[in-house]
């Protein structure tokens, strides 16, 4: 009996999909890889409810903070003048809020002054607190000194309201993504184990024909493998280029950021340099004329610091620098930019300024934090710091302009006497 041509194998028809019954392969899978679908949403689904309970509850409690601070500054004077009245005025104006359920202000001895609860119950104990309440103090504060304290409670059951509507949608939409995703995996898997449920068909034809002139496209099988082994090795060449691709990049971005580090900071004090100092002072002129920030200048000038040099050596000198150097980024804001000119000098950029009286009070600040006791090789530094303060707009917009009235502010403050500041254009007597 002749053999017959092998069979080319091909897409299993609907009706054959449906005869593998629901002990076949391709249900199992589905089923596994739906489980494990499932159960990776729901878990992450979870963490991520929990992850947003918890940090909408630590942003409910950072305001309530902040509004307690608030508060606490506005209520300083009534209580220092003992003027219960207003400060009862005060806290009812604050309780417009919803969610809040307390305000307590007491004196230093723990007697109260003034509260607010939304109904007549009297007040709970500071420790009888709910799991759906928040509970914050903040000290009354003049002029440094505490006079005494806020208590505040906010309720979070709004905050847990939204929350459990939120996960509640958050679940409804996780089942109907599992939904779209088990007929997809149905779909998918037929498609990825059609040579398998192919071959199953040819057995079961030859076991019911019992024709074994029949066969299996090994052909197709060995051109499947055979592909696979190119296309893998493919895969592997084009893993080792985007390999040495991306290190060439990583390397040429490493070197680029030097360049520009080494281009813009001083090696000394790690510092921004004169030339960043240049188009940083531009910029920022620009953005306080544009906004209507008012920004300061200070140029500072080391003082005996040549004779730091002369009398115990360049070494010295620069360790005496980049202490200095930290001593004065230490008392700054996050937002204040000191550079090193050049020798002793530094210029140091003070953006968005409340009023001129911060620039003064940071002026003798950093020149407190320079006359500290330096002591380089056991021997105790001379160095003080002098300070030139320019405004602007105030006393010029243009850029060149401002660091020429810093300097010259600064060498008014070294007739002055050292280790002080002076502003362009105000000579103390």
């Amino acid at each position: 009996m002749p053999l017959s041509a092998p069979h080319k194998l091909s897409e299993p028809s609907p009706a054959a999909s449906r005869a593998a019954g629901p002990s076949s392969l391709v249900r199992r899978l589905t089923l596994l890889n739906l489980l494990v679908l499932s159960l990776t949403m729901l878990l992450t689904f979870a963490f991520i409810a929990e992850a947003f309970w918890l940090a909408a509850r630590e942003r409910q409690q950072r305001a309530a903070e902040l509004s307690a601070m608030l508060l606490a500054n506005n209520l300083a004077p009534m209580m220092a003048f003992e003027d219960g009245a207003a400060a009862q005025a005060e806290l009812q104006a604050f309780a417009r809020r919803g969610d809040l359920r307390l305000v307590q202000v007491l004196r230093t001895d723990g007697s109260p002054f003034a509260s607010w609860a939304p109904g007549p119950a009297p007040a709970a104990a500071p420790g009888a607190l709910g799991d759906a309440e928040l509970e914050v103090w903040a000290a009354v504060q003049l002029k440094g000194e505490n006079i005494g304290s806020i208590r505040l409670r906010e309720s979070l059951q709004q905050l847990r309201q939204f929350a459990w509507q939120m996960s509640l949608m958050g679940l409804v939409l996780i089942l109907l993504a599992i939904l779209v995703a088990a007929w997809v995996l149905g779909r998918v898997q037929r498609r990825a184990l059609a040579p398998i449920v192919e071959l199953s068909q040819l057995a079961d034809r030859v076991a019911r024909q019992r024709d074994y002139g029949l066969r299996a496209a090994v052909r197709r099988r060995d051109e499947v493998g055979r592909l696979a082994e190119r296309f893998n090795a493919m895969l592997k060449r084009i893993e080792v280029w985007q390999g040495e691709l991306n290190e060439q990049l990583h390397q040429e971005q490493v070197a680029g950021q030097q360049l520009q580090q080494l281009a813009h900071r001083d090696a000394l004090t790690q510092l921004p340099n004169r030339l960043f100092f240049q188009s940083e002072l531009q910029r920022q002129v620009g953005h306080a004329v544009q906004a209507g920030e008012l920004m300061a200048l200070m140029f500072i000038d080391l003082d005996n610091f040549k004779t730091v040099n002369d009398s115990h050596g360049h070494e010295a000198g620069d360790a005496v620098l980049r202490e200095m150097a930290h001593r004065m980024a230490s008392v700054l804001r996050s937002t204040d930019l000191l550079c090193r000119l050049g020798g002793d000098e530094f210029a140091l950029l003070l953006p968005g300024l409340a009023d001129t009286a911060a620039a003064e009070h940071l002026a003798e600040r950093l020149i407190a934090a320079v006359r500290a006791p330096l002591h380089v090789q056991q021997q105790l530094m001379p160095v003080g710091a002098t300070v030139g303060l320019v405004f602007c707009p105030q006393d010029s917009s243009d850029p060149a302009e401002l660091l020429k009235l810093a300097d010259q502010a600064m060498y008014e403050a070294k007739r002055a006497g050292k280790n002080t500041y002076r502003r362009a254009g105000h000579v103390d007597e």
